[in-house]
């Protein structure tokens, strides 16, 4: 296979508090290709979206990468200044954000916004720019796409608006798209569109994709891989089918158990007990312990990553699957 397009390695996020320094990413690490989508799973506060900006250089004070490497094509973005990561997003790697109004000006036509975003990095007329933003909306399934560039996002239905943060981030055809959640407030039949139109437009361009959401069922119609996130750290990565059929962390199994239509008629919904445990006392050793029913003395030390032969690995003293049988 060729070298990742996106390659992440040992990353930490952390951020000042009154409790002390909270450690939200914790040696992070995923490689994405081009054309291959990678899922980002976890509940809220599992550091799924702190990884995403980090990937842009968008950790903000009292927050800061601690340490790790963000490889774009071999170049380390944690070693870029602000500048030069300013010249990189939107024409190498790009953001979709769950709301279209933090990618787009309610004040600014449609066509001022996606012009100026082309012509930030490219030497191109206004004529030329102009039409491509057209064809951007064409591409995202924009009806009329020629009369809506004169339109304002508050002319916009959320889907629409969805769509046209979309558009506007596929516009340079970035080598690496994260997309936060970005159809989480969007209807059923909207988002499947969206998903779909992603996907393909993704694949067409070669554009590596990693989507960020808690929604399993996204996932599975979505993404090559997928990488289940807890309390900062990635605790089982694979093939989405491999994962999602055989997982091998527990959390990974009851997140998979707690989705509804996995329930019968008239029972209780399953669920994992207990919640999230706060950054600023993380219990010694695996995180997920107090909350795991397979949990015994062994996890008050931190499990290591275990790394099969099929691109499998997972961070688990008693995984649900014989480690062989991963591979």
């Amino acid at each position: 296979m060729s070298e990742p397009v996106l390659s992440v390695r040992d990353l930490v996020v952390e951020f000042t508090a009154r409790e002390g320094v909270l450690t939200a990413v914790n040696g992070v690490s995923f490689d994405v290709h081009a054309g291959e989508v990678l899922g980002l799973v976890g509940e809220s506060g599992s550091g799924k979206s702190v990884t995403g900006l980090a990937v842009l250089g968008l950790i903000d004070p009292p927050g800061r990468i601690a340490s790790g490497a963000i490889l774009l094509n071999g170049e380390d973005l944690t070693k870029k200044s602000e500048a030069e990561l300013r010249r990189l997003r939107g024409r190498n790697i790009a953001m979709i954000f769950q709301d279209p109004m933090t990618t787009l000006n309610p004040v600014l036509r449609v066509d001022t916004q996606m012009i100026e975003a082309i012509r930030a990095h490219e030497k191109v007329s206004e004529r030329a720019a102009r039409d491509r933003a057209r064809d951007a909306l064409a591409k995202v399934g924009i009806p009329s796409p020629e009369e809506r560039l004169v339109s304002y996002p508050h002319q916009f239905s959320g889907g629409m608006r969805q769509r046209v943060a979309i558009a506007i981030a596929l516009l340079h055809r970035p080598a690496v798209l994260v997309a936060d959640e970005p159809t989480t407030a969007l209807d059923v039949t909207i988002q499947a569109q969206i998903l779909s139109e992603v996907q393909q437009l993704a694949a067409e361009s070669g554009t590596a994709l990693v989507w960020i959401t808690h929604d399993l069922s996204v996932v599975a119609g979505l993404a090559d891989r997928v990488a289940v996130m807890y309390a900062g750290r990635i605790v089982e990565e694979g093939r989405v089918a491999d994962v999602l059929e055989r997982p091998a962390h527990p959390y990974t199994n009851g997140l998979i158990g707690s989705v509804p239509s996995r329930n019968r008629r008239g029972e209780p919904l399953a669920q994992i007990p207990g919640i999230t445990p706060s950054l600023a006392s993380l219990p010694p050793g695996c995180a997920f312990a107090p909350r795991c029913p397979r949990a015994d003395a062994v996890c008050k030390a931190p499990p290591g990553v275990t790394h099969t032969g099929g691109a499998r690995a997972f961070r688990c003293f008693h995984p649900l699957i014989p480690v062989e049988a991963a591979a």
